[in-house]
């Protein structure tokens, strides 16, 4: 995926052990054209929501279930599917720094000195967002877990249908994620209106780093993930 968010390890919202598989990574290197058939798909998948909808689709790491952050009752409806307490708030993804500055209420020079350095990534980050939010995405404080994707068709369908997504893993509470078709629950499938489900196919491995920032130059380490301490260490002074 507490009271200000994921406080440690969160197995509902992204995988946190390797699965070897024979995939191919998501697209990294900056965006590649849209193929036709592709492009359709987001379409589609971008009409849904925007209608208020659910939407199954890949990030760089896992299959997620997501919805327009803003849309309270399809967030309602993604807690449902997944039977995940209501009071947990779900992570957000984004697809640019314009998403970035449409959702944060400002965006402090340590944000925007992780945002240069480790964006796109996943590098989550606590960041106090604007009250037009729901209380599905962000905790009592007004903090939500936000990051930019590197993956290409996830950061696609946020430009056509953001700015801001949910990005909660696509399985049961408590069962075990999904980074291939496959491995997807057809439940969540049926309840989806919308799934993306052509390569890239998510990478797996780690789950995102979540950290929060401390001010100063300092943060400190919430879940450790993709991106490791050394290189948190080389920007920013951590606090344990």
């Amino acid at each position: 995926m507490n009271a200000d968010l994921p406080s440690g390890p969160d197995k509902d919202d992204e995988r946190t052990e390797h699965d070897e598989r024979q995939a191919e990574p998501p697209g990294t290197q900056g965006d590649a054209p849209v193929d036709a058939q592709l492009d359709a798909q987001l379409d589609a998948a971008a009409s849904a929501l925007l209608h208020g909808q659910v939407v199954l689709y890949p990030t760089e790491t896992l299959y997620a279930l997501g919805c327009a952050a803003h849309r309270a009752e399809a967030c309602a409806r993604i807690a449902a599917l997944k039977g995940r307490p209501e009071a947990k708030p779900f992570p957000l993804l984004l697809g640019d720094l314009d998403g970035l500055e449409a959702i944060a209420d400002e965006v402090p020079p340590d944000l925007q000195l992780l945002a240069e350095r480790f964006w796109p990534g996943p590098l989550s980050v606590l960041v106090r967002t604007k009250d037009h939010l729901p209380r599905f995405v962000r905790d009592e404080n007004g903090f939500s877990s936000v990051r930019i994707t590197p993956h290409p068709t996830a950061r696609e369908l946020c430009r056509r249908a953001g700015p801001a997504l949910v990005a909660t893993s696509a399985n049961r509470s408590g069962l075990p994620a999904a980074s291939t078709p496959g491995e997807l629950d057809p439940a969540l499938l049926a309840g989806a209106n919308a799934a993306l489900l052509a390569r890239p196919w998510p990478a797996g491995g780690e789950p995102s780093t979540l950290v929060r920032l401390l001010g100063g130059g300092r943060l400190s380490i919430l879940r450790p993930g993709a991106v490791g301490l050394a290189a948190l260490a080389q920007v920013f002074r951590i606090v344990f």
